[in-house]
This record gives structure tokens, sequence and C-alpha cells, in this order.
């Protein structure tokens, strides 16, 4: 078992900054990807952005420059740093880790989600 918990979201103002936090718990051997993903009322859910066991990043074209993902691997913790949000990013964000857990079986799990709203 995995367990995923997600904090930091909640209200934002137009230029502030935010910092989503998703920690993962459980019987986990190794952790490969982890990643945000967020889904607006009507709307598909999209990728904004992964790492990997290596430290490489991708992000969604319309958060490049302004988001930051970042994990701290003694933790199992992945990080959404939002800096200059905007009405765009006002979602329900979803963390998303790929690990193999004790037996070697490859996991994927999901977070409860947290709603980010921007607004003034």
């Amino acid at each position: 078992q995995v367990w995923l918990v997600q904090s930091g979201g909640g209200l934002v103002q137009p230029g502030g900054s935010l910092r989503l936090s998703c920690a993962a718990s459980g019987s986990i051997f190794s952790i490969d990807n982890m990643g945000w993903y967020r889904q607006a009322p009507g709307k598909q859910r999209e990728l904004v952005a992964v790492i990997d066991s290596r430290e490489s990043t991708k992000y969604a074209d319309s958060v490049k420059g302004r988001f930051t993902i970042s994990r701290d691997n003694a933790n199992n913790t992945v990080y959404l740093q939002m800096n200059a949000p905007n009405a765009e990013d006002t979602d329900k964000y979803d963390c998303n880790v790929r690990s193999t857990v004790v037996g070697g079986r490859t996991c994927s799990s999901w977070g409860q989600g947290t709603q980010v709203t921007v607004s003034s």
C-alpha cells in the first residue's frame, strides 16, 4: 500500500505564490516519477509537471517559467511551487506517484486532490 497526502492548496491572489506538497508513505521500495495534474470543471485532466528519479523535469507549456516541481527523496515528497499564478491556474490539483513497492510491483498512486483558487 502507498498513501499520498496533499497539502498547500487554497486561495491565492494573482501574482502571489503558493506551494503544494505531496508526501508518499507505505511499503515503498523506490519512487520513479512524481507529478502534478490538474482538472478544471468540465475539462480533462492535464499534466502540469513531472519529475523522474533522475530529477529530469517536464512542464506544461502554460506553466513553464512560473511553476517549479521538485522532490525530496529522503521524505518521499514532491512539491509544486506556483509563482505568479493567474485565473487560468484555478483548478483541482492532483498528485501522482509511480513507485515500486516492496515485493517488486509497480504502483501508481493518487493523492486526494487539493483546490487552488486564484482570485483577488
